[in-house]
């Protein structure tokens, strides 16, 4: 089963965003927001839990890349990321900054 990758543009808090279809589903998105200061900032991936491991999330990531590479030059890329994801941004070039905690209570 092969996806379909999808630019959208949200027109909101200038996000642009991909999404992955198979069959008529959304199955997966990633989002990018333009900041001001020259920045670019990668924002959530989501692919949903039945279509998993297949490349949908990579294929996203990818063509993000790609577009932010022939678009917008002498920009500043950064991102926040879980560590499974972190591998994928250091093939591309990042470098990890500080770690974060994330914590939560209920009140």
């Amino acid at each position: 089963m092969e996806h379909e990758i999808i630019r959208i543009n949200t027109h909101f808090q200038d996000l642009i965003g991909w999404i992955a279809v198979m069959d008529g589903i959304t199955v997966g998105h990633v989002f990018m927001q333009i900041q001001k200061d020259n920045k670019i900032k990668f924002l959530d991936a989501w692919v949903h839990e039945d279509y998993r491991r297949r490349g949908i999330y990579r294929s996203l990531w990818d063509t993000r890349w790609e577009y932010v590479k022939d678009i917008y030059t002498d920009k500043t890329i950064y991102a926040w990321c879980l560590p499974m994801s972190l591998p994928l941004l250091q093939e591309k070039g990042f470098t990890e900054g500080d770690t974060c905690v994330y914590v939560e209570k209920k009140i």
